[in-house]
């Protein structure tokens, strides 16, 4: 059994983005995968990389 946490607050953004661009079924589950996606998002790092493979929305920059 598997007692690690996942933490993506931990982690800083460059390995978040390793996570999610080259993650595979054995590296990282949907739950961390989806974690790392919100965590990045939050920090605003990698937003235009994260747009270009679908992870999130395009969302217009000069909205109100």
């Amino acid at each position: 059994m598997n007692t690690l946490k996942f933490n993506p607050s931990e982690l800083c953004s460059r390995k978040l983005w390793e996570l999610v661009s080259m993650e595979t079924e054995e590296q990282v589950g949907e739950r961390e995968l989806k974690e790392a996606i919100a965590e990045l998002a939050t920090r605003r790092h990698y937003l235009e990389q994260l747009q270009q493979i679908g992870a999130i929305e395009d969302k217009p920059t000069g909205a109100r």
